[in-house]
């Protein structure tokens, strides 16, 4: 139990195009794939944003002599 097997796979895949419609398919895809697109781009700004806010934090503590009190 716990497996996904063919029989399964087919039977998601018969549910979607009922539910959806073969022509609407290809659409609901390509707006999935713009979706998770933006969401790695925003994912990685924030990462990008995190390590600039540490670099800078560095570049304080340099300066100040290290320490942070």
């Amino acid at each position: 139990m716990g497996r996904i097997g063919p029989l399964e796979i087919a039977l998601v895949v018969l549910v979607i195009v009922l539910l959806f419609g073969a022509r609407r398919i290809p659409e609901l895809m390509r707006s999935m794939g713009s979706g998770l697109r933006e969401f790695k781009k925003g994912a990685q700004g924030e990462m990008d944003e995190t390590e600039g806010a540490e670099d800078k934090q560095a570049k304080i503590d340099k300066s100040s002599g290290g320490n942070n009190g």
